[in-house]
Protein backbone atom coordinates (compact mmCIF):
# COMPACT_ATOMS: atom_id res chain seq x y z
CA UNK A 1 0.00 0.00 0.00
CA UNK A 2 3.30 2.47 1.07
CA UNK A 3 4.19 1.40 -2.76
CA UNK A 4 1.13 1.86 -4.49
CA UNK A 5 0.96 5.74 -2.44
CA UNK A 6 4.11 6.41 -3.62
CA UNK A 7 4.39 5.23 -6.93
CA UNK A 8 1.09 7.34 -6.96
CA UNK A 9 2.39 10.52 -5.87
CA UNK A 10 4.47 12.40 -8.73
CA UNK A 11 5.46 16.05 -8.89
CA UNK A 12 3.18 18.59 -10.95
CA UNK A 13 -0.27 16.78 -9.87
CA UNK A 14 -2.50 19.35 -8.69
CA UNK A 15 -5.25 17.06 -7.47
CA UNK A 16 -5.83 17.84 -3.69
CA UNK A 17 -4.05 15.14 -1.33
CA UNK A 18 -4.30 17.08 2.25
CA UNK A 19 -6.89 19.46 2.61
CA UNK A 20 -5.84 21.60 5.91
CA UNK A 21 -8.61 24.41 6.10
CA UNK A 22 -8.55 26.71 3.11
CA UNK A 23 -5.11 25.47 2.75
CA UNK A 24 -4.99 22.65 0.08
CA UNK A 25 -1.46 20.34 -0.70
CA UNK A 26 -1.57 18.62 -3.32
CA UNK A 27 -0.46 15.50 -4.58
CA UNK A 28 2.51 16.85 -6.34
CA UNK A 29 3.69 19.03 -3.18
CA UNK A 30 3.25 15.75 -1.16
CA UNK A 31 5.59 14.21 -3.65
CA UNK A 32 8.44 16.80 -3.88
CA UNK A 33 8.59 17.49 0.03
CA UNK A 34 9.17 13.22 -0.11
CA UNK A 35 11.68 13.34 -3.07
CA UNK A 36 13.37 16.01 -0.99
CA UNK A 37 13.47 14.16 2.79
CA UNK A 38 14.91 11.16 0.73
CA UNK A 39 17.57 12.79 -0.64
CA UNK A 40 18.18 14.75 2.35
CA UNK A 41 18.22 11.35 4.93
CA UNK A 42 20.60 9.67 1.86
CA UNK A 43 22.94 12.40 2.25
CA UNK A 44 22.95 12.08 6.11
CA UNK A 45 24.17 8.26 5.30
CA UNK A 46 21.08 7.00 6.31
CA UNK A 47 21.00 3.23 4.92
CA UNK A 48 18.36 0.48 4.78
CA UNK A 49 18.12 -0.83 8.41
CA UNK A 50 18.67 2.17 9.81
CA UNK A 51 16.49 3.74 12.46
CA UNK A 52 14.96 7.43 11.92
CA UNK A 53 13.50 8.98 15.18
CA UNK A 54 10.45 10.72 14.46
CA UNK A 55 9.12 13.65 16.27
CA UNK A 56 7.40 15.56 13.97
CA UNK A 57 3.24 16.86 14.15
CA UNK A 58 0.92 14.59 12.34
CA UNK A 59 0.32 16.63 8.63
CA UNK A 60 2.42 17.44 5.58
CA UNK A 61 5.95 16.92 6.92
CA UNK A 62 5.22 13.93 8.94
CA UNK A 63 3.81 11.98 6.30
CA UNK A 64 6.33 13.05 3.43
CA UNK A 65 9.35 11.79 5.90
CA UNK A 66 7.97 8.69 6.64
CA UNK A 67 7.31 8.01 2.99
CA UNK A 68 11.01 9.08 2.73
CA UNK A 69 12.15 6.83 4.71
CA UNK A 70 9.97 4.01 3.33
CA UNK A 71 11.79 4.51 -0.10
CA UNK A 72 15.08 4.25 1.56
CA UNK A 73 14.19 1.21 3.08
CA UNK A 74 14.62 3.05 6.43
CA UNK A 75 12.76 2.22 9.92
CA UNK A 76 10.77 4.35 11.55
CA UNK A 77 10.43 5.21 15.28
CA UNK A 78 7.89 6.97 16.38
CA UNK A 79 8.26 9.55 19.78
CA UNK A 80 6.28 10.83 21.84
CA UNK A 81 7.54 14.15 22.60
CA UNK A 82 4.80 14.26 25.80
CA UNK A 83 6.55 11.47 27.64
CA UNK A 84 8.80 12.85 29.69
CA UNK A 85 12.66 13.21 29.62
CA UNK A 86 13.52 9.79 31.46
CA UNK A 87 10.84 8.06 29.23
CA UNK A 88 12.30 9.35 26.30
CA UNK A 89 15.91 8.92 27.32
CA UNK A 90 14.73 5.39 27.80
CA UNK A 91 12.95 5.18 24.54
CA UNK A 92 16.12 6.53 22.59
CA UNK A 93 18.36 4.11 24.05
CA UNK A 94 16.42 0.84 22.94
CA UNK A 95 15.39 2.05 19.24
CA UNK A 96 19.43 4.16 18.63
CA UNK A 97 18.25 6.12 15.94
CA UNK A 98 20.74 6.92 13.49
CA UNK A 99 19.05 10.57 13.03
CA UNK A 100 16.62 12.01 15.26
CA UNK A 101 13.95 14.75 13.26
CA UNK A 102 11.69 17.05 14.83
CA UNK A 103 9.66 20.09 14.06
CA UNK A 104 9.72 23.04 16.69
CA UNK A 105 6.21 22.50 18.35
CA UNK A 106 7.93 18.76 19.07
CA UNK A 107 10.89 20.41 20.30
CA UNK A 108 9.64 23.01 22.48
CA UNK A 109 7.62 20.01 24.19
CA UNK A 110 10.74 17.97 24.66
CA UNK A 111 13.60 20.20 25.03
CA UNK A 112 15.53 19.41 22.26
CA UNK A 113 18.12 22.38 22.82
CA UNK A 114 20.04 22.77 26.27
CA UNK A 115 19.29 27.05 26.48
CA UNK A 116 15.66 26.40 25.81
CA UNK A 117 14.94 23.86 28.05
CA UNK A 118 17.03 25.21 30.69
CA UNK A 119 14.76 28.33 30.57
CA UNK A 120 11.35 26.73 30.52
CA UNK A 121 12.69 24.18 33.80
CA UNK A 122 12.64 21.04 31.50
CA UNK A 123 14.92 18.39 31.85
CA UNK A 124 16.52 16.63 28.84
CA UNK A 125 17.35 13.33 27.55
CA UNK A 126 21.22 13.35 26.78
CA UNK A 127 21.02 13.49 22.62
CA UNK A 128 24.49 13.34 21.94
CA UNK A 129 24.81 10.40 23.35
CA UNK A 130 22.11 8.81 21.48
CA UNK A 131 22.33 10.13 17.99
CA UNK A 132 22.42 13.63 16.49
CA UNK A 133 19.16 15.86 15.83
CA UNK A 134 17.69 17.83 13.03
CA UNK A 135 14.52 20.14 12.30
CA UNK A 136 12.39 20.26 9.87
CA UNK A 137 10.18 23.53 9.54
CA UNK A 138 10.47 27.01 10.70
CA UNK A 139 13.40 26.74 13.88
CA UNK A 140 12.91 28.81 16.56
CA UNK A 141 15.92 29.96 19.19
CA UNK A 142 17.41 26.68 21.00
CA UNK A 143 16.29 24.33 18.03
CA UNK A 144 18.03 21.74 16.62
CA UNK A 145 20.25 22.75 13.59
CA UNK A 146 18.22 22.46 10.21
CA UNK A 147 17.78 19.69 8.06
CA UNK A 148 19.84 20.56 4.71
CA UNK A 149 17.52 20.06 1.86
CA UNK A 150 20.27 19.37 -0.60
CA UNK A 151 19.32 19.03 -4.94
CA UNK A 152 20.27 15.84 -7.06
CA UNK A 153 18.60 12.74 -8.52
CA UNK A 154 16.35 10.78 -6.25
CA UNK A 155 17.65 7.84 -4.62
CA UNK A 156 16.46 4.43 -5.76
CA UNK A 157 13.62 2.94 -4.25
CA UNK A 158 14.49 0.08 -1.65
CA UNK A 159 12.75 -3.51 -2.73
CA UNK A 160 12.52 -5.64 -0.21
CA UNK A 161 11.31 -6.49 3.50
CA UNK A 162 12.54 -5.50 6.88
CA UNK A 163 11.39 -3.54 9.51
CA UNK A 164 8.98 -0.45 8.60
CA UNK A 165 7.94 1.08 11.82
CA UNK A 166 8.27 0.88 15.36
CA UNK A 167 5.75 2.35 18.22
CA UNK A 168 6.26 2.30 21.59
CA UNK A 169 3.45 1.27 23.62
CA UNK A 170 4.04 0.94 27.52
CA UNK A 171 6.89 -0.15 29.85
CA UNK A 172 8.91 1.27 32.23
CA UNK A 173 12.12 3.47 31.43
CA UNK A 174 14.05 0.37 32.61
CA UNK A 175 12.40 -2.10 29.71
CA UNK A 176 10.41 0.19 27.29
CA UNK A 177 7.81 -2.13 24.95
CA UNK A 178 7.62 -1.21 21.78
CA UNK A 179 5.62 -2.88 18.97
CA UNK A 180 7.60 -3.36 15.26
CA UNK A 181 5.98 -3.78 12.27
CA UNK A 182 7.91 -5.16 8.89
CA UNK A 183 6.73 -3.58 6.09
CA UNK A 184 5.04 -6.58 4.63
CA UNK A 185 2.52 -6.27 7.68
CA UNK A 186 1.83 -2.72 7.32
CA UNK A 187 0.93 -3.39 3.93
CA UNK A 188 -1.40 -6.03 5.06
CA UNK A 189 -2.62 -3.77 7.63
CA UNK A 190 -3.05 -0.79 5.68
CA UNK A 191 -5.00 -3.08 2.99
CA UNK A 192 -6.95 -4.45 5.46
CA UNK A 193 -8.36 -0.79 6.31
CA UNK A 194 -8.67 -0.30 2.40
CA UNK A 195 -10.82 -3.10 1.82
CA UNK A 196 -13.44 -1.89 5.21
CA UNK A 197 -13.33 1.30 4.14
CA UNK A 198 -13.41 1.29 0.46
CA UNK A 199 -12.45 5.13 -0.40
CA UNK A 200 -13.47 5.98 -3.39
CA UNK A 201 -11.12 8.36 -5.56
CA UNK A 202 -11.85 12.34 -5.45
CA UNK A 203 -14.19 12.45 -2.61
CA UNK A 204 -12.56 13.67 0.86
CA UNK A 205 -11.71 11.46 3.85
CA UNK A 206 -11.96 13.08 7.42
CA UNK A 207 -8.90 11.36 9.94
CA UNK A 208 -5.67 12.30 10.95
CA UNK A 209 -3.97 8.59 11.57
CA UNK A 210 -1.75 7.14 9.62
CA UNK A 211 -3.75 3.87 9.00
CA UNK A 212 -6.69 6.35 7.60
CA UNK A 213 -4.44 8.71 5.80
CA UNK A 214 -2.26 6.04 3.72
CA UNK A 215 -5.10 4.15 2.41
CA UNK A 216 -7.28 7.45 1.12
CA UNK A 217 -4.02 9.11 -0.62
CA UNK A 218 -3.23 5.34 -2.37
CA UNK A 219 -6.97 5.39 -4.00
CA UNK A 220 -6.89 9.06 -4.44
CA UNK A 221 -9.38 10.43 -1.74
CA UNK A 222 -8.09 13.66 -0.13
CA UNK A 223 -7.71 13.73 3.53
CA UNK A 224 -8.71 16.44 6.06
CA UNK A 225 -7.51 15.91 9.99
CA UNK A 226 -10.78 16.55 12.05
CA UNK A 227 -10.93 19.76 13.84
CA UNK A 228 -10.77 19.50 17.39
CA UNK A 229 -13.51 22.47 18.20
CA UNK A 230 -17.00 20.64 17.57
CA UNK A 231 -18.37 23.40 16.19
CA UNK A 232 -15.56 24.01 13.37
CA UNK A 233 -15.97 20.23 13.08
CA UNK A 234 -19.76 20.98 12.17
CA UNK A 235 -18.99 23.07 9.55
CA UNK A 236 -15.82 21.36 8.00
CA UNK A 237 -17.93 18.10 7.61
CA UNK A 238 -20.51 20.33 6.21
CA UNK A 239 -18.77 21.96 3.62
CA UNK A 240 -16.61 19.03 2.90
CA UNK A 241 -19.78 15.71 3.01
CA UNK A 242 -16.32 13.51 3.87
CA UNK A 243 -17.28 10.22 2.61
CA UNK A 244 -15.59 8.12 5.74
CA UNK A 245 -14.97 9.87 9.24
CA UNK A 246 -12.53 8.41 11.52
CA UNK A 247 -12.82 9.67 15.37
CA UNK A 248 -12.22 7.80 18.54
CA UNK A 249 -15.06 7.57 20.99
CA UNK A 250 -14.39 10.45 22.79
CA UNK A 251 -14.67 13.13 19.68
CA UNK A 252 -17.42 11.28 18.44
CA UNK A 253 -19.38 11.85 21.92
CA UNK A 254 -18.08 15.90 22.26
CA UNK A 255 -19.34 16.14 18.37
CA UNK A 256 -22.77 14.73 18.91
CA UNK A 257 -23.03 16.76 22.47
CA UNK A 258 -22.59 19.59 19.73
CA UNK A 259 -25.17 18.52 17.22
CA UNK A 260 -22.75 17.55 14.46
CA UNK A 261 -24.00 16.59 11.52
CA UNK A 262 -22.55 13.00 9.93
CA UNK A 263 -22.57 11.93 6.55
CA UNK A 264 -21.01 9.19 4.85
CA UNK A 265 -19.76 6.03 6.73
CA UNK A 266 -18.46 7.11 10.27
CA UNK A 267 -16.03 4.46 11.57
CA UNK A 268 -14.57 4.61 15.61
CA UNK A 269 -11.91 2.35 17.48
CA UNK A 270 -8.79 2.80 20.24
CA UNK A 271 -11.10 2.81 22.93
CA UNK A 272 -14.75 1.01 23.38
CA UNK A 273 -17.44 2.00 21.25
CA UNK A 274 -20.77 1.14 22.67
CA UNK A 275 -23.62 0.00 20.07
CA UNK A 276 -26.02 3.10 21.80
CA UNK A 277 -23.19 5.45 20.58
CA UNK A 278 -23.20 4.15 16.58
CA UNK A 279 -26.45 4.57 16.93
CA UNK A 280 -26.62 8.22 17.60
CA UNK A 281 -23.58 8.17 14.82
CA UNK A 282 -26.36 6.81 12.48
CA UNK A 283 -29.56 9.49 14.23
CA UNK A 284 -27.06 12.76 13.29
CA UNK A 285 -26.89 11.54 9.34
CA UNK A 286 -24.33 8.82 8.88
CA UNK A 287 -25.24 5.97 6.52
CA UNK A 288 -23.59 3.41 8.27
CA UNK A 289 -21.53 3.31 11.86
CA UNK A 290 -18.85 0.68 12.78
CA UNK A 291 -16.69 0.17 15.84
CA UNK A 292 -13.10 -0.79 15.03
CA UNK A 293 -11.06 -3.42 17.05
CA UNK A 294 -7.74 -3.03 16.84
CA UNK A 295 -4.59 -3.03 18.86
CA UNK A 296 -1.16 -1.15 18.14
CA UNK A 297 0.05 -5.24 17.17
CA UNK A 298 -3.03 -5.59 14.97
CA UNK A 299 -4.03 -2.44 12.97
CA UNK A 300 -7.45 -3.38 12.62
CA UNK A 301 -8.31 -6.60 13.88
CA UNK A 302 -12.13 -6.91 13.45
CA UNK A 303 -14.92 -4.81 12.98
CA UNK A 304 -19.11 -4.30 13.39
CA UNK A 305 -21.49 -2.27 12.13
CA UNK A 306 -24.03 -0.40 14.27
CA UNK A 307 -27.22 -2.51 13.18
CA UNK A 308 -25.43 -5.71 14.34
CA UNK A 309 -24.36 -4.35 17.03
CA UNK A 310 -27.23 -3.16 18.15
CA UNK A 311 -28.91 -7.08 17.75
CA UNK A 312 -26.44 -8.34 19.97
CA UNK A 313 -28.04 -10.21 22.84
CA UNK A 314 -25.32 -11.97 24.48
CA UNK A 315 -23.07 -11.01 27.34
CA UNK A 316 -20.37 -8.92 26.41
CA UNK A 317 -19.12 -6.60 23.81
CA UNK A 318 -19.47 -7.45 20.10
CA UNK A 319 -16.20 -6.89 18.35
CA UNK A 320 -17.68 -8.22 14.95
CA UNK A 321 -15.93 -10.14 12.26
CA UNK A 322 -12.41 -10.70 11.92
CA UNK A 323 -10.91 -9.16 8.75
CA UNK A 324 -9.74 -10.87 6.04
CA UNK A 325 -5.57 -11.94 7.31
CA UNK A 326 -6.46 -11.95 10.58
CA UNK A 327 -6.98 -15.13 12.61
CA UNK A 328 -7.43 -15.85 16.49
CA UNK A 329 -7.86 -18.66 18.91
CA UNK A 330 -7.84 -18.30 22.94
CA UNK A 331 -5.46 -19.17 25.06
CA UNK A 332 -6.44 -21.47 28.58
CA UNK A 333 -7.67 -18.33 30.25
CA UNK A 334 -10.16 -17.75 27.48
CA UNK A 335 -7.98 -14.72 26.65
CA UNK A 336 -7.96 -13.47 22.99
CA UNK A 337 -4.54 -14.51 20.77
CA UNK A 338 -4.59 -12.95 17.46
CA UNK A 339 -2.11 -13.50 14.10
CA UNK A 340 -1.74 -13.40 10.60
CA UNK A 341 -0.24 -11.12 8.08
CA UNK A 342 -0.93 -7.83 9.35
CA UNK A 343 0.19 -8.74 13.18
CA UNK A 344 3.42 -7.13 14.12
CA UNK A 345 6.80 -8.92 13.45
CA UNK A 346 7.62 -8.94 17.19
CA UNK A 347 8.63 -6.74 20.48
CA UNK A 348 11.56 -4.73 20.07
CA UNK A 349 14.12 -6.65 21.62
CA UNK A 350 12.34 -9.84 21.18
CA UNK A 351 12.11 -13.20 18.86
CA UNK A 352 9.75 -12.67 15.73
CA UNK A 353 6.36 -14.20 17.40
CA UNK A 354 3.29 -15.45 15.24
CA UNK A 355 0.32 -15.10 18.46
CA UNK A 356 -0.25 -11.93 19.66
CA UNK A 357 -1.67 -11.83 23.37
CA UNK A 358 -4.08 -9.21 23.12
CA UNK A 359 -4.70 -9.11 26.77
CA UNK A 360 -8.66 -9.16 26.09
CA UNK A 361 -10.65 -11.89 27.52
CA UNK A 362 -13.03 -12.96 24.59
CA UNK A 363 -15.47 -15.70 23.35
CA UNK A 364 -15.11 -17.05 19.35
CA UNK A 365 -18.11 -17.78 17.11
CA UNK A 366 -16.63 -18.87 14.26
CA UNK A 367 -15.01 -15.73 12.97
CA UNK A 368 -17.11 -13.64 15.26
CA UNK A 369 -15.56 -12.17 18.71
CA UNK A 370 -17.09 -11.19 21.71
CA UNK A 371 -15.02 -9.25 24.14
CA UNK A 372 -15.53 -9.77 27.79
CA UNK A 373 -13.05 -7.27 29.37
CA UNK A 374 -9.39 -7.15 29.90
CA UNK A 375 -7.65 -9.52 31.93
CA UNK A 376 -6.21 -7.42 33.98
CA UNK A 377 -9.42 -5.29 35.25
CA UNK A 378 -10.89 -8.78 36.65
CA UNK A 379 -12.44 -8.08 39.95
CA UNK A 380 -12.46 -10.78 42.52
CA UNK A 381 -16.08 -10.62 45.10
CA UNK A 382 -16.70 -13.46 46.81
CA UNK A 383 -14.21 -15.83 45.43
CA UNK A 384 -15.76 -15.15 42.01
CA UNK A 385 -14.33 -13.89 38.92
CA UNK A 386 -16.15 -10.57 37.17
CA UNK A 387 -14.91 -9.67 34.35
CA UNK A 388 -16.62 -5.78 33.42
CA UNK A 389 -16.11 -5.89 29.90
CA UNK A 390 -19.35 -8.78 29.77
CA UNK A 391 -21.56 -5.94 31.50
CA UNK A 392 -20.35 -2.66 30.91
CA UNK A 393 -22.02 -2.25 27.34
CA UNK A 394 -25.77 -2.58 28.28
CA UNK A 395 -25.04 0.03 31.11
CA UNK A 396 -24.71 2.37 27.94
CA UNK A 397 -28.31 3.28 27.99
CA UNK A 398 -29.51 6.38 26.42
CA UNK A 399 -28.18 9.35 28.23
CA UNK A 400 -25.11 7.74 29.93
CA UNK A 401 -22.10 9.09 28.26
CA UNK A 402 -19.61 6.42 29.66
CA UNK A 403 -20.00 3.52 32.22
CA UNK A 404 -17.26 1.37 34.21
CA UNK A 405 -17.36 -1.33 36.81
CA UNK A 406 -14.31 -0.88 38.67
CA UNK A 407 -13.37 -2.51 42.16
CA UNK A 408 -12.51 -1.40 45.47
CA UNK A 409 -11.29 -2.66 48.59
CA UNK A 410 -13.85 -4.20 50.77
CA UNK A 411 -11.82 -4.25 53.85
CA UNK A 412 -11.55 -7.51 54.64
CA UNK A 413 -9.61 -8.91 51.03
CA UNK A 414 -12.56 -8.87 49.67
CA UNK A 415 -13.76 -6.71 46.64
CA UNK A 416 -16.65 -4.62 46.11
CA UNK A 417 -18.06 -3.78 42.28
CA UNK A 418 -19.16 0.02 42.10
CA UNK A 419 -20.79 1.01 38.88
CA UNK A 420 -19.50 4.68 37.47
CA UNK A 421 -22.08 6.67 35.37
CA UNK A 422 -21.40 9.75 33.96
CA UNK A 423 -24.50 11.28 31.97
CA UNK A 424 -24.63 12.75 29.06
CA UNK A 425 -25.12 16.66 28.55
CA UNK A 426 -28.54 17.68 29.12
CA UNK A 427 -29.78 13.86 30.39
CA UNK A 428 -32.14 13.65 33.08
CA UNK A 429 -30.98 11.49 35.58
CA UNK A 430 -34.10 10.58 36.63
CA UNK A 431 -34.95 8.73 33.13
CA UNK A 432 -31.37 7.51 33.30
CA UNK A 433 -31.92 5.98 36.41
CA UNK A 434 -34.96 4.00 35.41
CA UNK A 435 -33.77 2.79 31.94
CA UNK A 436 -30.54 1.63 33.72
CA UNK A 437 -32.76 -0.74 36.17
CA UNK A 438 -33.10 -3.67 34.06
CA UNK A 439 -29.78 -3.96 32.55
CA UNK A 440 -28.44 -3.78 36.39
CA UNK A 441 -31.27 -6.41 37.33
CA UNK A 442 -29.77 -8.77 34.56
CA UNK A 443 -26.55 -9.11 35.87
CA UNK A 444 -27.21 -11.74 38.22
CA UNK A 445 -24.62 -12.34 40.39
CA UNK A 446 -22.10 -9.72 39.08
CA UNK A 447 -24.46 -6.76 39.93
CA UNK A 448 -22.73 -3.27 41.35
CA UNK A 449 -22.69 -3.17 45.19
CA UNK A 450 -23.15 0.93 44.44
CA UNK A 451 -23.96 2.83 41.78
CA UNK A 452 -22.50 6.52 41.41
CA UNK A 453 -22.95 8.97 38.96
CA UNK A 454 -19.74 11.30 38.72
CA UNK A 455 -17.76 12.12 35.54
CA UNK A 456 -15.24 8.60 34.10
CA UNK A 457 -11.72 9.83 34.31
CA UNK A 458 -9.70 9.63 30.83
CA UNK A 459 -6.36 8.78 30.12
CA UNK A 460 -3.61 8.61 26.78
CA UNK A 461 -4.23 9.59 23.76
CA UNK A 462 -7.31 7.93 22.89
CA UNK A 463 -8.45 8.76 26.01
CA UNK A 464 -9.36 5.37 27.37
CA UNK A 465 -11.33 5.49 30.32
CA UNK A 466 -8.83 5.11 33.40
CA UNK A 467 -10.04 2.34 35.65
CA UNK A 468 -7.76 2.79 38.34
CA UNK A 469 -8.39 6.94 38.78
CA UNK A 470 -12.26 5.78 38.08
CA UNK A 471 -12.06 2.87 41.23
CA UNK A 472 -10.17 5.26 43.07
CA UNK A 473 -12.73 8.45 43.02
CA UNK A 474 -15.54 5.13 43.59
CA UNK A 475 -13.57 4.39 46.80
CA UNK A 476 -13.27 8.11 48.13
CA UNK A 477 -16.92 9.24 47.30
CA UNK A 478 -19.03 9.05 50.30
CA UNK A 479 -21.41 6.24 50.11
CA UNK A 480 -24.79 6.93 49.09
CA UNK A 481 -27.71 5.03 50.51
CA UNK A 482 -28.94 2.14 48.94
CA UNK A 483 -27.99 2.88 45.54
CA UNK A 484 -31.64 2.29 42.93
CA UNK A 485 -31.81 -0.74 41.04
CA UNK A 486 -29.07 -2.31 43.32
CA UNK A 487 -30.11 -5.12 46.10
CA UNK A 488 -27.87 -5.71 49.18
Amino acid sequence: MLDELSTGLTPGDDRPALIRGRRTVTRGDLAALRDRYAIALHARGLRPGDTLGLAIRPGQRALAMVLAAYRLGVRVALLDPAAGPDVLTARLSVARPALIVADAAAQAVAGWAAPLARRAGLALPDLSALGPAVTVGPRLPGNAPALPLPGGPVPPAFDGDGDAVVIFTSGTTSSPRAVVHTRAGLGAGLRAVAGLVQPRPGVPVLGGTFFVMVPSLAAGAPVAAPARRPGTLARQISALRPQATYLTPPQIRAALDARVPFTGRVYSGSAPVSAHLLDRVRAAGADEAWGVYALTEVFPAAAVESRDKAAFTGDGDLAGQLLPGVRATLDERGQLLLAGSGVCDRYLGSAPHEWVATGDMATLDGRRVVLAGRCKDMILRKAENIYPGLYEPALHVPGVAVAVLVGVPAGDGDEQVVALIETAPGADRATVEAALREPLHRMGSARPDRVMFAPVPLSGRSRKPDRLAAASIAATIPRQRRPFGVRP
